[in-house]
C-alpha cells in the first residue's frame, strides 16, 4: 500500500521545481496521487477495509487542498500539474 523509496525519489525528480525540492505542492501532490492509486488498487480486493478507507479520504482531501492552493497561487502550474498527473479539474 505504501510507495517504495525508489518510486518516491523518482517522483521527486520528475516533479521538483529545482534540485532537492521535496516540499513544493507539485511534489506533494504527485506523491499523494501515487499513494491514492495504490490504495484504490488495494480496495478492489479488500472492500471492507474501512480503516484504510479513512486514510484514503484524508489523502484525497489533503491533495485537494494542495491543488486549490496551487490554483490560486499560480494557475498555469496548476494546469500543467493536473495534465501531467491525469487528474480532473
Amino acid at each position: 500500500m505504501t510507495i517504495t523509496a525508489e518510486r518516491k525519489t523518482e517522483l521527486v525528480k520528475i516533479h521538483a521545481r529545482q534540485d532537492g525540492d521535496t516540499g513544493s505542492p507539485e511534489v506533494q501532490v504527485a506523491i499523494l496521487t501515487e499513494r491514492i492509486k495504490n490504495l484504490t488498487e488495494h480496495f478492489k480486493g479488500h472492500k471492507k477495509d474501512n480503516h484504510s478507507r479513512r486514510g484514503l479520504l484524508m489523502m484525497v482531501n489533503k491533495r485537494r487542498s494542495l491543488l486549490d492552493y496551487l490554483r490560486h497561487k499560480d494557475g498555469q502550474r496548476y494546469l500543467d500539474l493536473i495534465a501531467k498527473l491525469g487528474l480532473r479539474k
